[in-house]
């Protein structure tokens, strides 16, 4: 299939909890149109790993300002994988141990973190061509994202992604605990006083549940094909977008 016009290239929120397969369905999303993937989950969890090899305490917002400030996160795509560097240092693996997603959660609801992180990822996503993934892309990110996703899946099928996704990688863990993890990572993103999780008035829901990535992915290249299309004719027209 052929790529979105270059004319216009698109910024997309990808939304959603923890385990309904945002990752997976943006990466394939993104090859598909050949736009940049970015995990912004990744970018609290690189904080998180910094500050616990510094021995920062979650609680110290002004010390983990100052770190998330100071960090340089890039993303490489290798062929089908996305690897996640923090000052030239490959982290790609470090960052995805239960424990670093535990600190990620608490941390990002420090207000001086989100506040670095978000013009970080403005920085990254403001000439479009875009694919960012994360829980407050479509609300606060990038609330005129041009097309906007909230993806989510029912509980214990989240947890079992989850579960499979960490034996995977050999770390020991048992569903039991998986699916307690979730469950306060869902109440943490969804409470926290800043930028909390919650689906944008305007994005488009998708229940991955029953569906396979393929079938996710035909969705969203619709949705974003014919996004696309209007922002062409009205670019044609002299008109100005919404």
């Amino acid at each position: 299939m052929r790529k979105v016009s270059n004319k216009k290239r698109l910024t997309i929120a990808i939304d959603g909890p923890s385990g309904a397969g945002k990752s997976t369905v943006a990466k394939a999303l993104s090859k598909r149109l050949g736009y940049l993937y970015t995990d912004t989950g990744a970018m609290y969890r690189t904080v998180a790993l910094r500050a616990k090899e510094k021995s920062i305490s979650p609680e110290n917002e002004s010390a983990l300002s100052q770190l998330a400030e100071s960090l340089y996160i890039t993303f490489v795509r290798e062929g089908e994988q996305t690897h996640i560097f923090c000052d030239g240092e490959e982290i790609t693996e470090a960052i995805r141990t239960p424990e670093i997603s535990r600190l990620a959660s608490y941390i990002s609801r420090q207000k001086g973190v989100r506040e670095a992180l978000v013009r970080m990822q403005r920085e990254i996503g403001k000439e479009g061509g875009v694919i960012l993934e994360g829980r407050d892309i479509g609300t606060v990110v990038f609330p005129d994202a041009d097309v906007k996703f909230y993806l989510d899946a029912e509980n214990d099928e989240r947890a079992r992604r989850r579960y499979h996704e960490m034996v995977q990688k050999g770390v020991n863990v048992n569903l039991k605990e998986t699916q307690e993890d979730l469950a306060q990572r869902d109440h943490s993103d969804m409470h926290r006083s800043h930028s909390p999780l919650k689906k944008a008035n305007d994005a488009v829901f998708i229940d991955s549940t029953h569906r396979s990535v393929a079938e996710i992915v035909e969705e969203m290249v619709r949705v974003v094909k014919a996004k696309a299309k209007i922002q062409l004719r009205r670019l044609d027209s002299g008109s100005s977008p919404e």
